[in-house]
């Protein structure tokens, strides 16, 4: 009956083409339709509301036109040098039994974790996220004094919150330069000799400065990529290798930012915006090459969050904060903690089925 159908359907067609053949055709000079380069809406009204649409002058409708969503050049937020970085401390009562239940597929009980920068910031708190759901963890950073009293302060958080436990985390601290592809050999060579393998990689180094593009310093936009873009390529390859070479599956979490996604305003940060849009493009792109090896990768975009660094730079810039949650739907700015879920998620087997995927935590600022 379907072919029967089909063939009805096939002949009708064809029964109907040759219409075309039988239209007239319309000599050139009529077809052709007239246009003005000035259009004027001939229902135009003089009121308020036209001077607030393109058919008024700039400013004409107020001091306010796009003052909320523009860039200002003005506002420079200068990346401290790394001893001038204010330290972080673990979460408190985050960690300890749970009496709640929840799917044991996010448990990573037996699994190996690295977290690039995760000395201080948002990579210590998802270091820490790692640890409290049953990972090893080995943080690698610039500055290994910082990354080994972090690393130490993960372990004595984890005692206090779990007296008696018989199962101490291992958390060790590596020195690397991720911009370098030696340092990160090295690193991930060392890691292995105290760990024995990687299961779980979270690309959290990175940095960002504000300046207008035109002022932007060569030399720290080559930084600037070589932290946050080369640094997160160079990381993620060479644990993919590994684990490919092991067969063994794993995932890979890259940190992103909403300003892969969005133009922040009012502070001026092309290069760093073009970069974190990279690290995304990077994730899925890697997330399909790898897809055959079981090697999965996703991306966390986060938003304004409030690290010691935010809290440094709002107070050098207090205005920045009443603008920035203007711009938020829900308000408020995030806490580091409340990346805690989203990388145990994309870390765990509970997100099995999830690879190339952008996870934004930005109280829906990427949504307006």
């Amino acid at each position: 009956m379907f072919r029967s159908q089909l063939l009805r359907q096939v002949a009708g067609a064809t029964r109907q083409a040759p219409r075309a053949a039988f239209r007239t055709r319309q000599p050139a000079a009529t077809s052709i339709r007239s246009f003005t380069a000035a259009p004027v809406r001939l229902d135009k009204h003089d009121n308020d509301y036209d001077a607030g649409s393109t058919s008024g002058v700039p400013g004409e409708s107020g001091d306010h036109e796009g003052q909320y969503a523009r860039t200002d050049k003005s506002v420079r937020v200068e990346y401290p040098e790394e001893d001038d970085l204010p330290p972080s401390q673990p979460v408190q009562g985050r960690g300890g039994f749970h009496f709640k239940r929840t799917l044991a597929s996010f448990s990573l009980e037996g699994r190996v974790g690295v977290v690039t920068g995760g000395a201080r910031g948002l990579g210590l708190v998802m270091a820490q996220a790692l640890v409290t759901s049953g990972a090893d963890v080995a943080i690698v950073d610039m500055n290994r004094d910082e990354a080994q009293r972090s690393a130490q302060g993960l372990i004595d958080t984890y005692k206090d919150e779990n007296p008696g436990s018989d199962k101490i985390p291992k958390v060790t601290a590596h020195f690397c330069d991720v911009s370098s592809p030696t340092s990160v050999n090295q690193s991930l060579a060392e890691i292995l000799k105290l760990h024995g393998k990687v299961d779980n990689l979270v690309t959290s180094a990175g940095f960002t400065e504000n300046y207008d593009a035109i002022s932007y310093p060569h030399d720290r936009m080559q930084k600037l990529w070589g932290v946050n873009v080369d640094g997160t390529y160079l990381y993620a390859v060479a644990v993919a290798k590994h684990l490919i070479e092991r067969e063994a599956p794993g995932s890979i979490v890259m940190i992103g930012s909403m300003s892969g996604s969005i133009v922040n305003v009012p502070q001026p940060q092309a290069p760093y915006n073009a970069a974190k849009a990279a690290v995304r493009h990077l994730a899925a792109s890697l997330a399909v090459e790898w897809a055959h090896a079981g090697v999965r990768v996703n991306c966390i975009s986060p938003g304004y969050m409030l690290t010691a660094l935010t809290k440094k730079i709002l107070d050098d810039n207090p205005d920045l904060q009443k603008q920035w949650t203007s711009l938020i739907p829900v308000g408020k700015m995030g806490r580091p903690e409340d990346l805690m879920g989203a990388v145990t998620f994309l870390s765990s087997d509970a997100s099995l089925y999830v690879t190339g995927a952008d996870l934004r935590v930005d109280g829906a600022y990427t949504c307006t």
